[in-house]
């Protein structure tokens, strides 16, 4: 993938310059104890938590990915004849101070092994640092921003933690699939991006914006809305005076709603093209009559026959477990991801323990150096290998149009372009 200015700038704020591109993760994390063990007495369960966005204007995300932890645990069954339980899930609410929070309660508690979360990146960038301090394992099902783990060329990004994974794509390929499809699919030579500040938004957009220059385009505006704002038309109608074709704004609801409801009544704007990324890719915001005609990036859902191999529940199968247990399908596009994490986590403690004299010994340095090693591992979501950052997850990234509110799953089917680096 393209060497983007977002990726200049991570690796000048990360490295500072030195060029060194040697994960942390490669001499950091021995299975030696260097980071503790855990010990687990005969009886007792191994504890691992869920630390998501379940309440608020997000829940529709961390609910479905703490239901795929739950589904995960169960079918995965004990490890060497412990149980595994997550305990009451943790609510990040989308927030820095509810990642920190949470973090905090978790690492005080010295018996949790790993941790599944965070859903949003503004979260991970709070919580990781805590977490992966106190030598706990954290994969993220849903985190995107590439601040987390890396530039993709071997430079770590300005939130990178020795310790955190993701199944989730990085941000940069999702502004890059972007790019490509409005400059080379529709033919747009220009293009706004609006971000809402934080971490995934910010990052993504940008990413988006520095593909689209590199391709020979123009970005007419790069600029920030209020989360808390429901008027849009100050920010719109500053977009509408570079006079862009195109406009991405990666941002959550309910800024989306308001944005979408209102853009194409502003002089200049009646017939832009919009698009956006999977904050926006759920049920609540598709199900609004203006969110029709909108161009939606995400990781790629088809997943067809894929089976995780260490559960052997296969994608279609899951989903209708999913959809018999909670009374409904779920509610973000991340559960599958969730699902592998989980299994990914419980995997590596797997490997990394030993019983002794009936107590179960877990070696927390083991736990991540698994996790490091992973390579075409089988999952919900297809093959999984881990960098030395981190990112897991596939890459491959589709873009969606969204033709009929009433119609979602269909327009979920609608797959108008994909990419992968």
């Amino acid at each position: 993938m393209g060497f983007t200015l977002l990726a200049v700038a991570l690796l000048a704020a990360a490295c500072g310059g030195d060029g060194d591109t040697t994960p942390a993760a490669a001499e950091d994390d021995r299975a030696d104890g260097s980071l503790g063990i855990v010990e687990v007495a005969e009886g007792d369960a191994i504890q691992i938590r869920s630390l998501n966005a379940i309440t608020g204007d997000v829940a529709w995300l961390g609910l479905a990915n703490q239901r795929g932890v739950e589904l995960a645990i169960g079918d995965f069954g004990p490890i060497h004849g412990f149980d595994v339980e997550l305990g009451a899930g943790l609510d990040e609410f989308c927030s820095s101070d509810g990642g920190q929070a949470a973090a905090q309660t978790i690492v005080a508690d010295s018996d949790v092994v790993g941790v599944i979360g965070t859903s949003c990146s503004v979260a991970a960038t709070a919580a990781a640092p805590l977490i992966t301090g106190a030598g706990l394992a954290m994969i993220a099902p849903s985190n995107t921003s590439p601040l987390l783990t890396s530039d993709l060329e071997g430079n770590p990004g300005v939130n990178y933690n020795v310790g955190y994974y993701r199944t989730s794509n990085n941000g940069l390929v999702v502004g890059e699939a972007m790019a490509r499809f409005v400059h080379d699919e529709l033919g747009l030579d220009t293009a706004a991006a609006l971000h809402d500040g934080d971490p995934y938004s910010q990052s993504i957009a940008q990413a988006f914006a520095d593909s689209f220059e590199i391709l020979g385009g123009t970005v007419t505006i790069f600029t920030a809305v209020n989360k808390e704002d429901s008027d849009m038309l100050p920010v719109l109608t500053e977009v509408a005076t570079g006079g862009p074709e195109a406009l991405f704004f990666p941002i959550f609801q309910p800024a989306g709603d308001f944005l979408a409801e209102q853009v194409h009544s502003v002089a200049g704007l009646e017939d832009i093209v919009l698009l956006t990324d999977a904050a926006l890719l759920v049920d609540g915001f598709m199900s609004l009559p203006q969110s029709e005609g909108i161009y939606f990036s995400g990781p790629d859902l088809r997943f067809g026959g894929s089976a995780n191999e260490s559960t052997g529940r296969n994608a279609a199968d899951l989903l209708t477990i999913f959809e018999e247990t909670y009374g409904e399908p779920p509610s973000g596009p991340y559960w599958g991801h969730s699902y592998d994490a989980t299994t990914l986590l419980l995997e590596a403690i797997k490997a990394s323990s030993r019983l002794d004299d009936g107590t179960l010994v877990i070696d927390r340095a083991g736990v991540r150096e698994h996790l490091y090693s992973v390579r075409d591992y089988g999952g919900i979501i297809g093959s999984i290998s881990c960098d030395g950052f981190g990112d897991c997850g596939s890459q491959k990234v589709t873009v969606i149009l969204h033709l009929d509110a009433d119609d979602i799953e269909a327009s979920k089917n609608n797959i108008v372009f994909e990419f992968a680096p």
